[in-house]
């Protein structure tokens, strides 16, 4: 019998004590405890762990035995001589742990922090001690910037050469500690479960990375103990306000005329309950970003994105809305919010009152609040503003039509996400990359909220789009996994199409190649600099994937690329589609 873990709210559904069965677990289903409608569950291992049996067991193969059963199924990284005894103990395990190698610990980072993203449960990185340690830093960086749980665990050099500057020797307890929740070195034994377990408390409580260095001697120690269990040990994070608190909100929005609701990050997986809000007040919806398939696109009332890169019609109704309600939003800069009355609904206190005064702070879980919320509020009929609304869309809707001119050459952008968004399935998963095939994406791309997606949100680091991928291949595998990069992105982990080979992960990369740092052509022309080392060198990268062992299809001309993108989707290999677009598009 196993058990599994709800990642929204922590609750427990062990098969042994439950009398009513599910199948096919862990998969999406709507949790009993926190109503969460796309709850995914996670294998928490077998039942608890019997105590060692009686063979010669280390620190490493406890280490191991220990995040198995707390849930940690994969492990990304690269072996080296200061981790060999982790590497050994995982393989030991028969699969129970995967160790997937890649050709990058940037890579193995990004995979991590990708994991987070996707499933909300905790992944494994590990890198050696010194420049493994420092490669991992862009993909960890990734995850705590946007609260992805991870767990980072390196090698050390043996206690007794630490301080002496061995070969590959950093002070990796200083080097982790800005990046980290949680940063400890295993120095005895006796430590093994407890820092396991404590380090996987920290980034799923605090939603950020942990690390724990493992001196290279400590990992060959000899050692038996007893494994702890997740359960008993997790809060149940299925909370929300008290009613006072809540009926004050709903009061507040009563008296608005004009509200806006605007989903967040966090509130992924809410956005049935979302609607049924925005219909019983009649109020538009609004997203961030990150926030784009949280509402499906063709839902009447959802208006687009809102920032630099959203509608048209998200701008004009911010602007003269007079209450925002904000569900799961870290109010980024380049969401681009003004100061309004609002109502917050937030699981993390910081990001309360982030920038501006919030008039009702709902602290809790968005799958407990929303529904609480919308019993308090009363029945509105806002015709007229949502005609005006629906008006608004429909302009923004036909300003992108128009924008798709299907026979223009070099490739015009918004034409490729059209036809990208009208050939990919409704339920991929899309890992995108940072740079102008971002901007194009956030701007054009109708997403449906049956789809997923994921990318370097803070940090907004170019090379997260094929390491996402290849994780949400290993997540899904059953589903289609779309990568949409530039040029200039997949180039920095290009050497890690071929971990999709190795493990027959058939990611489809399609590639805005462009020949430049499109983006910041852009923010030189728009800051009066002249146009300087944004050129890239041309690339075939159709061949690249061709001759590795994929398949590869460039496209140049307007009328290949419908089929190109029906081919690459029908592939059972790793795909890379290249396509040659237009890099003066924003001079033209």
């Amino acid at each position: 019998m196993t058990k599994y873990r709800c990642t929204v709210c922590n609750y427990i559904y062990d098969e042994a004590k439950e009398t009513t069965k599910f199948t096919n677990l862990p998969k999406e289903w709507v949790c009993p405890i926190c109503g969460a409608s796309t709850a995914v569950f996670v294998i928490l291992a077998e039942q608890e762990t019997k105590k060692a049996e009686k063979v010669e067991t280390t620190v490493s193969d406890v280490l191991i035995a220990q995040i198995a059963t707390w849930g940690v199924k994969y492990v990304f990284g690269i072996p080296g001589t200061s981790t060999l005894g982790v590497v050994d103990a995982i393989r030991k395990t028969n699969g129970k742990v995967q160790y997937i190698q890649v050709r990058h610990e940037e890579t193995a980072a990004f995979m991590a922090s990708a994991y987070g993203k996707l499933t909300g449960h905790i992944s494994a990185v590990l890198g050696i001690s010194g420049p493994g340690a420092t490669n991992l830093v862009t993909g960890l960086y990734d995850a705590q910037l946007d609260h992805s749980p991870v767990l980072a665990l390196t090698g050390m050099v043996a206690r007794k050469e630490i301080g002496k500057g061995s070969i590959q020797e950093i002070d990796q307890q200083a080097f982790f500690e800005p990046l980290s929740v949680y940063n400890k070195t295993l120095m005895t034994e006796d430590q093994t479960t407890s820092l396991a377990t404590l380090a996987i408390k920290h980034a799923l409580l605090d939603q950020g990375v942990a690390h724990i260095g493992i001196p290279n001697d400590v990992q060959k120690i000899p050692y038996q103990a007893e494994i702890m269990s997740f359960e008993g040990r997790m809060p149940n994070m299925a909370y929300g306000q008290e009613d006072w608190v809540i009926e004050k909100a709903a009061k507040i929005i009563d008296q608005a005329e004009r509200p806006l609701i605007l989903a967040g990050f966090g509130a992924r997986g809410q956005g049935t309950k979302l609607v049924k809000l925005a219909e019983k007040i009649g109020a538009p919806i609004t997203s961030t970003f990150r926030g784009k398939n949280i509402v499906d696109a063709s839902e009447p009332l959802y208006m687009g994105c809102h920032g630099g890169l959203g509608s048209t019609a998200s701008a004009k109704l911010m602007e003269k809305a007079d209450l925002l309600i904000a569900v799961g939003s870290s109010f980024s800069d380049l969401t681009r919010v003004p100061q309004k009355r609002t109502i917050q609904i937030e699981i993390n206190p910081l990001m309360v009152a982030r920038r501006y005064p919030v008039e009702v702070a709902l602290l809790g879980n968005s799958a407990v609040l929303i529904p609480k919320l919308t019993a308090k509020v009363t029945q509105k009929n806002n015709s007229s503003y949502l005609t005006e609304a629906t008006k608004l869309k429909q302009t923004w809707l036909n300003q992108l039509e128009k924008e798709a001119e299907p026979t223009m050459k070099p490739i015009r952008p918004p034409y490729i996400i059209k036809v990208l968004n009208e050939k990919i399935a409704d339920d991929a998963v899309i890992s995108l990359d940072v740079g102008e095939n971002g901007w194009w994406f956030g701007r054009n791309f109708q997403m449906k909220k049956t789809q997923k997606f994921i990318m370097s949100g803070t940090l907004a680091t170019m090379g997260f789009g094929l390491p996402g991928a290849l994780t949400a291949a290993l997540v899904y595998p059953k589903r289609q996994i779309v990568c949409l990069t530039g040029d200039g992105g997949l180039t920095m982990v290009l050497g890690d199409f071929l971990t999709a080979l190795k493990y027959n992960l058939p990611v489809k990369v399609f590639v805005i190649n462009n020949k430049q740092l499109g983006m910041i052509m852009q923010e030189q022309k728009v800051e009066g600099y002249k146009g300087w080392q944004t050129e890239l060198h041309d690339y075939n990268f159709a061949d690249f994937a061709e001759h590795s062992g994929g398949l590869g299809i460039k496209v140049s001309e307007p009328n290949q690329l419908e089929a190109a993108v029906e081919n690459a989707l029908k592939s059972d290999k790793p795909t890379i589609v290249d396509i040659d677009t237009d890099p003066k598009r924003f001079l033209t």
